[in-house]
């Protein structure tokens, strides 16, 4: 099938930011392209697949109008489920908290939303690229051919390298420190802690970010790290760092003996907040793309979603001439803005905190289990942020 010359609005980038932006565009009357570059939607995986269930995400995000697909999921598209958050700071004492989550297959789960994108009206197109944007046409090429397309309004949902929103100038990734780095495998083999999410932190194994192991059910998990280049030893590469916490760290490697890798993942994590624009012209930008996760863990499904849903709604309203197509800067920002800056802010403050730890191990064992789920929140209670000061000050 060829796409037709012209659409209301062309969407790029089939994740769950775009297929949710072009789904609710679809219901809303649009006439909708959803493309993605992928041969096959989902791979590679490029994250962990973690997501709060529904109600925990009302707690994370109070004033957005969550998706419906982040409330219906698909049983198939979900690994397990798990329901504690265990912190290991650098000397291994833990902290738990509560929270009920997805473990989730993303493969099945991005092919979900775009089929769920198609069933509301939009016409997908896989294995198709996005060579340039001039104006209100969009050049793509794929298995079907080369076509020009006119587009009232495009969408880049193209993640955090965005050949769309770099078009329009909107985002400059030249601040180290505002991206992280993440490499993982799925393993067979372990025998973990099902019902916890494990997050680690310490210099020798994650600078500036974490490890994890994260339960896929049975005897698989997914492991990984997230870590910034500038607070990395100098010649100690990302895969060094995840090998370390594999086989040398005291309490994960055991867990992880004999295991077997049947997958590897990467992928780079924008944590350095939104740019001050996500519009230009008729250019709108979501997901990561738009810097739209929460800084302090690196998760990005549902902000993802969530900006989504209102860049494929403000899209349609636009082109029926209901509102401005700038109304998506107010949109998003009032019902996430606060969360997603925040975030930055509490991640900033815990920087200085990772150079050091027995900085960071002080301060994980000052914090209660509410507050550490505040800050993995990207909350800042006063309490936390005066003592979370003075610690920094202690170290410079």
């Amino acid at each position: 099938m060829t796409p037709e010359e012209s659409y209301d609005i062309i969407v790029i980038g089939a994740g769950p930011a775009g297929s949710t932006a072009a789904m609710y565009a679809a219901r809303s009357g649009a006439s909708v392209l959803l493309i993605d570059k992928k041969k096959d939607l989902g791979s590679p995986i490029q994250c962990g697949g973690f997501l709060p269930d529904y109600e925990e995400l009302g707690e994370l995000l109070p004033g957005a109008e969550l998706p419906s697909t982040l409330k219906d999921i698909p049983s198939s598209c979900v690994h397990t489920t798990t329901s504690i958050h265990r912190f290991l700071s650098p000397n291994l004492e833990p902290k738990e908290f509560g929270v009920e989550a997805y473990v989730l297959d993303r493969s099945r789960f991005d092919k979900h939303l775009a089929r769920e994108a198609a069933k509301a009206g939009a016409k997908l197109m896989v294995s198709t690229r996005a060579d340039s944007i001039e104006a209100d046409n969009v050049s793509i090429r794929g298995v079907m051919g080369e076509f020009n397309i006119q587009a009232k309004v495009i969408i880049g949902a193209d993640g955090p390298t965005s050949m769309v929103a770099k078009t329009a100038g909107l985002i400059d990734r030249s601040d180290n420190m505002g991206r992280a780095v993440s490499l993982e495998y799925e393993l067979t083999g372990v025998d973990i802690d099902r019902d916890a999410v494990e997050m680690y932190f310490g210099r020798d194994y994650a600078p500036g970010g974490y490890a994890w192991i994260i339960s896929e059910g049975g005897d698989a998990a997914n492991i990984g790290v997230g870590i910034r280049q500038p607070l990395c030893e100098p010649g100690v590469s990302t895969q060094d760092y995840l090998h370390r916490f594999m086989y040398e760290h005291p309490r994960a490697a055991p867990m992880l003996e004999g295991s077997s890798i049947t997958a590897v993942i990467s992928g780079i994590v924008p944590v350095g907040g939104a740019p001050p624009k996500t519009v230009e012209g008729n250019i709108i930008i979501c997901g990561d793309a738009a810097g739209h996760l929460i800084a302090t863990n690196g998760g990005g499904i549902p902000t993802a979603m969530v900006g989504g849903k209102i860049a494929g709604e403000t899209a349609a309203d636009a082109v029926a001439g209901k509102c401005q197509l700038a109304e998506y800067e107010n949109r998003w920002r009032e019902q996430m803005g606060l969360e997603i800056k925040t975030s930055v802010y509490v991640k900033k403050l815990m920087d200085g905190l990772m150079r050091s730890d027995p900085m960071m191990s002080t301060a994980m064992k000052m914090l209660t289990p509410d507050q550490m789920k505040a800050l993995q929140r990207g909350r800042l209670p006063e309490p936390v942020k005066k003592m979370l000061k003075t610690l920094n000050t202690g170290i410079r």
